[in-house]
């Protein structure tokens, strides 16, 4: 299984949502970690 750039996302997502779940002081960093990724990879900075 190859993982591409439209795999990663959804992964990202489930990660981050279990640590939300498990943590929910980290909502903050996690969300702002997310967004700083997603605008990267839109942005094609990282292929």
């Amino acid at each position: 299984m190859t993982l591409s750039v439209g795999h990663l996302s959804p992964i990202i997502s489930l990660a981050a949502g279990i640590l939300i779940l498990i943590m929910p002081r980290l909502l903050n960093y996690i969300v702002a970690i997310y967004l700083i990724i997603i605008g990267v990879i839109g942005l094609g900075l990282i292929k």
